[in-house]
C-alpha cells in the first residue's frame, strides 16, 4: 500500500464516504498518538492520503515510519 516516494512513505485509501473516511482517519490518529508519530493526513470527501516521515531523523524514512505504515495497512483491511 504504501510507496516511497520523495524521503517519505505515501498512500492513498478510498472509502465507501465521507463518514468511513473519517473513521479511518480516527483510528489511525488514536495509534498514532500511541506510538507519539504523527503522520501528514489529506481528506476529501471519501479519499485519504498519507504521508509519513520522521522529521526528527531530518525527514526520512525510519522504522517508526515503517511500523506506522504497516498498522494503517492493517486498519485499512478492517474496512474493505
Amino acid at each position: 500500500m504504501f510507496t516511497a516516494k520523495n524521503n517519505a512513505l505515501v498512500a492513498s485509501f478510498e472509502f465507501e464516504d465521507f463518514i468511513t473516511a473519517f473513521s479511518f482517519m480516527t483510528q489511525v490518529a488514536i495509534w498514532s498518538e500511541k506510538m507519539n508519530h504523527h503522520p501528514t493526513f489529506t481528506n476529501t470527501y471519501n479519499k485519504v492520503d498519507i504521508t509519513l516521515t520522521t522529521h526528527d531523523a531530518g525527514n526520512q524514512i525510519t522504522d517508526k515510519d515503517q511500523i506506522l505504515a504497516g498498522k494503517i495497512s492493517t486498519i485499512y483491511q478492517t474496512f474493505k
